[in-house]
């Protein structure tokens, strides 16, 4: 055995999951999945590398009838430099990641106890996810010994999507001990040395949240992906059963593969890959389209948002007549994905991620290393992908035109597509293959177990009353957008209380209409955003949808009927369908034909349970009882437990009256639209500003002292 003595001695914590050296329970659980294969590939990785000569991959140890054998030896041997070693802490029995965190102080003292007995200490320890890392730091600060932190998903973001998806607050603290993981990642990005993400997006909007982080402690290392699994086609790809199997329903099989892959999500937004074909005849006479999106038996049993995702696609390809020329395989399996990007490949095709959000791409590096040029989203990851790879064309989702050029770019010029595939191979050996990972990591590391380097922290201020104390909610039409300079100074004065304060929007727009908008005038992503009149709410960083709000609002709702008694009425005309969404029908109004409140009275008689609101004088929108942007607004203050009277609300058209109404701090810009809400000037906590647009909601902060008064309000009333 190679003396080993002098190499780095590297310790990696991932206390929960199931994790062992060979046959990996993908899937098994929600804590038996993609991080216990990173920290296991890392770990092999490590092990393989020159200047390590030992790795021990720390875990709890597990003796339970339920599962394997394999969780409850003390310690497993993979090769000559790597061990697995497994912790007894609280009972024997397998227990899911928010169970432990009872027993981690006792994980911390057996896991001291362990290093003792040996003939050395680690030079690093490297904790994944925060009850690890909560662990590595009290023995960090007991040994002296520096920490390296990954945090893979994070308690406050986690926190927004739980309450989107129904969960209570209460629910959450009893449940998912969110307060204690939120405390934990504090604790650790105080002793960390280096904090690894995957992305400089996750730095932005997920680490950047918390009191302790420190910019100059963030470094950004793509994960790796199994280059061996993924690679370039052998030849034999067309002649598989399973590419007979994926184009059986296609005219010309042979023509080359547009290939998306992904769960049947809105914010995959792979209708606009449908959009973009549809609409280009060489693309059509040139390639097919495979969308694998999930396996299914029977679309009406998929969850809503995915049936929603389905129906959209059938419609674009009948609007189009696709037919033959585009498929949608109902089943594949987890082992036959590297096979499909090759088939694709093998065809002369292109890989399309046309996501509205997208914070890694591993598709993408997946594709690359498959020997797919691809085209992707400029939001998040793939630009970051696309840098290094220069293997394709980055678009704007939200441009139908943008998807379809870039496609028949690709497939035009078979120099250029050949080029792309090429940069693709060598950049993923390059930037996202293991080795390439494990050494970057070493650069990192290395240093700081030297004590060469040291991380300088700088004073941080940490908020009196902890989180998200109040909140600046605004309309984007008449208010946020019309004056750009004042604009980018209301940006400026939010991300300096970012910490304490969230930033809502709450539109009218449709979802897609309202980043489109966004995009334009460089506003960046809100915390909550209210779209489709206060129908649909959304939440950052990955525009994580509202459930429990949809399922709320869906109570009495009969949208065919109320669509078959006013689309008869003289006077109304329905909007264009990219104006309609599942719980808006929006209609243009000609207010000398019909009064709006016959239009009420009309619905009501015929017993029909609706939200009826007119914005700008000649838009008319019909929605459930239960939706309007003031109960959107109020629905989410509730959830986040934050008192009406923290939040400032700006409008600028009658949709916005009821968001202004009640207990909320108010400010109507200048510009409004005529007179609408000058009925609200006889209310004391309105404000009517005398300067427009972003201007006056400034103004508005102004008056009412609001990042100020409102602490001290909190404060004193603690």
């Amino acid at each position: 055995m190679t003396d080993n003595s002098e190499k780095l001695k590297i310790a990696l914590l991932n206390i929960h999951g199931l994790i062992r050296g060979h046959d990996l329970e993908l899937g098994r659980d929600a804590d038996t999945g993609g991080q216990t294969l990173y920290v296991l590939e890392l770990a092999q990785a490590l092990s393989e590398l020159e200047r390590v000569g030992e790795v021990l991959l720390i875990t709890r140890r597990v003796v339970d009838e339920e599962v394997s054998p394999d969780y409850s030896r003390p310690i497993e041997q993979l090769n000559d430099k790597l061990r697995i070693i497994r912790i007894e802490a609280g009972p024997e029995r397998y227990l899911p990641k928010e169970q432990i965190w009872d027993h981690l102080d006792t994980f911390a003292d057996n896991l001291v106890d362990f290093f003792r007995e040996q003939a050395f200490l680690p030079d690093i320890l490297h904790s994944h996810y925060a009850d690890a890392g909560l662990v590595a730091s009290h023995i960090a600060n007991l040994l002296g010994i520096p920490l390296i932190h990954t945090g893979h998903s994070l308690g406050r973001v986690k926190r927004r999507r739980l309450l989107a998806s129904g969960v209570d607050l209460e629910q959450l603290e009893q449940q998912y001990k969110m307060t204690q993981r939120i405390d934990a990642e504090e604790i650790t990005l105080a002793t960390a040395e280096r904090v690894i993400t995957s992305t400089h997006q996750e730095i932005e909007e997920q680490y950047e949240l918390y009191d302790h982080y420190q910019p100059a402690q963030m470094r950004i290392v793509p994960p790796g992906t199994n280059v061996q699994q993924f690679t370039p086609p052998k030849g034999d790809e067309l002649q598989s059963e399973l590419f007979t199997r994926i184009t059986r329903h296609l005219d010309a099989p042979e023509k080359p593969l547009i290939l998306a892959l992904s769960r049947p999500d809105k914010r995959k937004n792979i209708v606009s890959l449908i959009e973009a074909y549809g609409q280009s005849e060489f693309l059509q006479q040139t390639a097919n389209i495979l969308i694998i999106a999930g396996n299914r038996d029977d679309i009406d049993d998929l969850e809503r948002g995915a049936q929603e995702v389905f129906y959209e696609l059938l419609v674009a390809i009948d609007r189009y007549d696709l037919y033959g020329k585009v498929t949608i395989p109902k089943h594949h399996r987890r082992d036959e994905v590297p096979l499909i990007y090759r088939i694709a490949a093998a065809t002369g095709g292109v890989f399309v991620n046309p996501a509205l959000t997208e914070p890694f791409g591993l598709t993408l590096i997946e594709a690359a290393a498959s020997g797919l040029p691809i085209v992707a989203t400029e939001d998040g990851g793939p630009k970051d992908i696309m840098a290094n790879c220069l293997n394709g064309e980055l678009i704007d989702p939200l441009e139908i035109s943008s998807i379809r050029l870039a496609i028949e770019k690709l497939l035009q010029d078979k120099h250029y597509w050949k080029r792309c595939q090429q940069n693709g191979l060598e950049g993923v050996t390059q930037h996202y293959s293991w080795h390439a990972h494990a050494t970057r990591y070493l650069e990192i590391i290395e240093p700081i177990a030297a004590r060469t380097e040291k991380l300088l922290r700088v004073p941080i201020e940490r908020g009196e009353m902890g989180r998200d104390e109040r909140a600046l909610v605004t309309d984007l039409d008449l208010n946020l957008v019309g004056d750009d300079e004042s604009l980018q100074a209301l940006i400026s004065l939010l991300r300096e209380h970012r910490k304490s304060t969230k930033f809502v929007i709450a539109t009218g727009r449709r979802l897609d209409q309202a980043l489109k908008l966004m995009k334009k005038h460089r506003i960046p992503e809100p915390d909550i955003l209210i779209t489709s009149s206060g129908s649909e709410i959304y939440y950052a960083p990955k525009l994580t949808p509202d459930t429990a709000w949809t399922k709320h609002i869906d109570h009495l709702w009969l949208p065919h009927r109320v669509g078959k008694l006013l689309d008869e009425i003289p006077g109304l005309e329905r909007q264009p369908k990219s104006e309609q969404s599942q719980f808006k029908l929006s209609y243009y109004i000609d207010r000398d034909q019909v009064d709006i409140d016959d239009v009420k009275s009309l619905l009501h008689r015929e017993e029909l349970s609706v939200h009826v609101q007119l914005a700008f004088g000649q838009y008319l929108d019909i929605l459930p009882l239960r939706a309007s942007k003031g109960m959107a607004l109020r629905f989410v203050a509730n959830r986040w437990q934050m008192p009406l009277e923290r939040i400032c609300v700006a409008g600028g058209s009658g949709a916005d009256e009821d968001m202004m109404r009640g207990n909320t701090l108010a400010v109507v810009v200048a510009n409004r639209h005529h007179e609408e809400l000058s009925q609200l000037e006889d209310f004391s906590h309105i404000y009517f500003a005398h300067k427009p647009f972003a201007a006056g909601i400034m103004e508005a902060i102004e008056h009412y002292n609001f990042f100020d008064i409102i602490s001290e309000q909190a404060t004193g009333s603690r």
